[in-house]
């Protein structure tokens, strides 16, 4: 008898929190079944522009960055202030794949 397929571990799966502060920037909180990290980050205003993100909130662009980040790095690897124009310098691929990470 084949095994029965398992129910994905939620709790491995991390919550990302979004809010936007006074002076722009973006106060991210990335929680993990072993640990809470903290983020600023800033979003350069043509960024969603050259990504053909427009119409896209930025409070979405930048949920959107932490899930493609948190597919290739543990959350404790991620830088704790940065901009997201950067993170194509680390994953070339960002710019492309970002899409897949936009909720419908």
């Amino acid at each position: 008898m084949p095994d029965e397929p398992k129910a994905p571990n939620l709790s491995a799966v991390p919550t990302v929190l979004v809010a936007r502060q006074a002076d722009g920037t973006f106060a991210v909180k990335v929680r993990c079944a072993k640990s809470d990290t903290s983020h600023i980050v800033s979003v350069p205003a043509s960024l969603r522009q050259d990504l053909g993100l427009g119409a896209v909130p930025v409070e979405e662009v930048v949920r959107a960055s932490f899930a493609f980040l948190l597919d290739r790095e543990p959350a404790t690897s991620v830088l704790p202030r940065f901009s997201l124009d950067v993170i194509g310098r680390y994953f070339p691929e960002y710019p492309v794949e970002l899409r897949n990470y936009l909720t419908p």
